[in-house]
């Protein structure tokens, strides 16, 4: 049995996921003490358990111990990682998107191919936007072997949610491939999505478009960013995401969610700075994926190598947790190489 102390890092619910899946990948029963230790309702929300019930669903695990606020649980995977048609409902704002993530990992290595809908909040802190799963982290999986393919149906914002995803995963039939991002090359196209939900009279969109693609123009970089209107969501609310794919293949992106007492134009320029920060430091991918990404370097078959522009509390966390399971990892500055455990179906 792994014992794993979700206090380490950034002692969020990313040190949950994370270690649930390895736990499921490799076959290793898990006990986790002190989950989300640092946040400020310390113990497992609903899409924390959530999240583990249904990667139990999928490999038919024992748990003990789950259930909302939480802060210990055990976790025993079955011995397969099944495939299937699957729904789940989180029940409230919690991130549909970081469940998604959660899942995509047991797709790529299960048995047979996974359609899951998945509902609950789609735009909000702390959580990937669908855009981002679906312009950086998907095409990045796809460079690993995977086929993976995310639709956003309704949008879902705090505090009611209600927004819907549809998750699609062709398992790799030989496991993934190394991550090779050494090298970045040039940058010249930024492109993106302003979504607003019953927002039109006050021009959400537009102005979330205008102030972003006005701040990535004074670094010399060209935008097309879609505006997309809403009428499906249970409540107002709004989005914006950016992404660019450089010269070499590597993807970075950025986003952010609406709230009260953000402007439209504080956003956009907010996102703007945040991939121009990430491009600056020289990174071959952004300071999200950088640790998103790292649960399935550690599974893949080879070495993967990328540069990530800053070391942030997530980042180090997953360092040290892959390591927990026997995974070989090393960070040299920003430069991250893991030598893959070669998983295969």
């Amino acid at each position: 049995m792994v014992e794993i102390d979700g206090a380490k890092g950034s002692g969020s619910g990313t040190i949950v996921r994370f270690a649930v899946t390895l736990s499921a990948l490799l076959g290793r029963p898990l006990h986790l003490v002190n989950a989300r230790q640092h946040r400020t309702r310390p113990g497992l929300r609903p899409q924390h358990v959530a999240a583990v019930r249904a990667c139990a669903e999928l490999c038919a695990a024992e748990t003990k111990g789950l259930e909302v606020g939480a802060r210990e649980f055990w976790f025993r995977p079955g011995s397969c990682i099944r495939g299937g048609t699957y729904e789940w409902d989180i029940g409230t704002a919690g991130s549909a998107t970081m469940m998604a993530l959660s899942l995509l990992p047991f797709a790529c290595l299960a048995e047979a191919p996974l359609s899951a809908r998945l509902s609950g909040g789609v735009f909000q802190d702390f959580a990937p936007s669908p855009y981002h799963l679906q312009h950086v982290v998907a095409p990045l999986l796809s460079r690993m072997g995977a086929t993976v393919e995310l639709r956003l149906l309704r949008p879902g914002y705090v505090p009611r949610g209600g927004g819907i995803v549809e998750l699609d995963v062709v398992p790799v039939r030989d496991g993934l491939a190394a991550l090779d991002l050494r090298k970045r090359g040039t940058v010249k196209t930024v492109y993106g999505v302003a979504l607003s939900s019953h927002l039109e009279e006050r021009r959400v969109s537009e102005r979330l478009a205008l102030s972003c693609a006005e701040c990535l123009s004074v670094a010399g970089l060209s935008a097309e960013i879609e505006r997309v209107t809403d009428t499906l969501s249970l409540q107002a609310g709004a989005g914006l995401a950016i992404w660019t794919e450089s010269s070499t293949g590597c993807r970075l992106g950025a986003d952010r969610a609406g709230a009260r007492g953000r402007s439209s134009e504080e956003i956009g320029r907010f996102v703007a700075r945040q991939l121009l920060d990430d491009l600056a430091a020289d990174a071959t991918i952004d300071r999200y994926a950088a640790d998103q990404v790292m649960g399935f370097a550690a599974v893949a078959g080879g070495v993967s190598h990328y540069v990530a522009p800053y070391r942030t509390k997530h980042l180090d966390g997953n360092l040290w947790l892959i390591r927990q399971f026997g995974v070989r990892a090393e960070c040299e500055g920003t430069c991250i190489t893991i030598y893959g455990l070669g998983l295969r179906r």
